[in-house]
């Protein structure tokens, strides 16, 4: 039993998942407290700060994430690639600075009043972001295989930073604080994945050249400019997934009342909770399909149906369960006051099929070549979002948004592949291809 214990706490899925769950769950926690102690004016509050935050990641990350993995791994040699993984992460420090700064200014722009209180703990929290350009460290880690050290490292810093942020609500703090926490928590990621990247990386005896230092003497225009022309569509793909991902409860805000949005923020939460599954497994199984299209086309198909079928089924039965238990769950965990977030919460959860199924599928166009169809799907997914919140918020309320929020993400995460020729015939692929060695030819058109 003790050996099972230890393999399971070995592997390699469980030490990213946990490590993420812990993270969700903690935030979704959180907002529970903030619904129960403080009411959904507050929730409203903490969350529409927190939605700008997650504006402000997209706008960062210069949509390097997956590409930087992919040309790393296809350099001509260490050094080389090397110099791709700290320009890449130059430009993201760069981007991190300029956007935050820009994001606080509108933001006190946008929230003026209401901002007021908040104001320190929001610089805090959005400087705090800059760090997250360091993941990039954590993505070359993982595809190495270097990542029980770091995912265990993340898991107790989530911990610590979980009994931060309840003992600022216990002594009545404020949400000002939570800000606080959250920005330095995203600065000791940081800089945890920087020095455990270090640690793998130091230098060859008796060479002068620091291998693990990031300093700016690694900068490379050259590959910078490259890597700023490949993912110019997966940045603006990045950017519009959040707008149609987080658009629905700034509308709310803004059509109904901050109240409003508390609810529907509060409820949500227990729909995205499960969205770390997805992400996390995801990133684990990037490298396996990554090598697996470089050898075999139909081995690669295989593998991807396979975990298309995982994702699936294990969204459709998160969805049937939460659907079920919603009306004693709501005001169980939050309050009498959130129960018109019942109905809200079985419509959001649908939607959830569709996402854990869009996280593959975003990982395939990439590997695949198709990055404007990436970046289509989510600007139809955004504008349709967008329409949608427009029309059904004032007819039918926050169930509204849940209804626009399921239509937009049902066809930004799915049904846009029936509408481009190649992606239409690859999903007919992927449903004839067999294990029998069968083969199937390439797409390369």
């Amino acid at each position: 039993m003790v050996k099972f214990l230890v393999k399971v706490a070995k592997a390699k899925a469980v030490a990213l998942l946990g490590e993420r769950l812990v993270k969700l769950a903690a935030g979704a926690l959180i907002t529970i407290i903030v619904a129960r102690m403080l009411g959904p004016e507050a929730t409203g509050y903490y969350s529409i700060v927190m939605t700008w935050s997650a504006f402000l990641a997209p706008l960062a990350n210069l949509g390097l994430n997956n590409l930087v993995q992919k040309s790393v791994q296809s350099a001509p040699d260490l050094r080389t690639g090397q110099q791709i993984l700290f320009t890449a992460t130059w430009l993201r420090l760069i981007a991190g600075f300029v956007f935050a700064a820009l994001m606080f200014i509108g933001f006190s722009w946008y929230l003026p009043s209401e901002f007021e209180p908040y104001q320190l703990g929001a610089a805090v929290l959005f400087v705090g972001q800059l760090f997250n350009a360091f993941i990039l460290f954590e993505y070359h880690q993982n595809y190495l295989g270097h990542f029980r050290t770091l995912a265990y490292s993340k898991l107790g810093l989530g911990i610590l930073g979980l009994i931060a942020k309840l003992a600022v609500l216990w002594y009545g703090m404020g949400i000002g604080a939570l800000f606080w926490i959250v920005g330095l928590e995203f600065a000791a990621v940081g800089v945890l994945q920087y020095q455990i990247y270090k640690g793998h990386n130091k230098s060859p005896t008796n060479s002068t050249e620091q291998h693990g230092r990031l300093t700016p003497a690694w900068f490379n225009w050259q590959h910078g400019k490259e890597l700023l022309r490949r993912s110019s569509w997966l940045w603006v793909s990045g950017i519009l997934s959040v707008v149609y991902l987080r658009i629905d409860l700034i509308m709310i805000e803004r059509l109904i009342d901050i109240e409003a949005a508390g609810v529907y923020a509060a409820v949500s939460r227990i729909s995205e909770l499960w969205y770390v599954i997805p992400a996390t497994l995801a990133v684990r199984y990037y490298p396996e399909l990554l090598k697996s299209h470089q050898s075999s086309w139909s081995g690669y198909l295989l593998l991807l149906r396979k975990y298309c079928g995982y994702f699936f089924a294990m969204a459709l039965s998160i969805a049937v369960i939460i659907f079920i238990v919603a009306p004693p769950l709501v005001p169980l965990i939050f309050g009498e006051k959130f129960n018109a977030g019942i109905s809200v919460l079985q419509i959001h959860i649908w939607a959830g099929v569709f996402i854990f199924i869009r996280y593959l599928i975003g990982q395939h166009l990439i590997i695949t070549g198709q990055e404007p169809l990436s970046l289509a799907s989510h600007g139809i997914g955004a504008v349709l979002n967008v329409l949608l919140n427009w029309w059904l918020i004032p007819i039918m309320g926050i169930d509204g948004a849940a209804w626009a929020t399921l239509i937009s993400y049902a066809y930004a995460s799915f049904f846009f592949l029936f509408f481009s020729g190649r992606t239409r015939r690859q999903l007919w692929q992927l449903m004839k291809v067999k294990a029998s060695g069968v083969v199937v030819e390439k797409e390369t058109v």
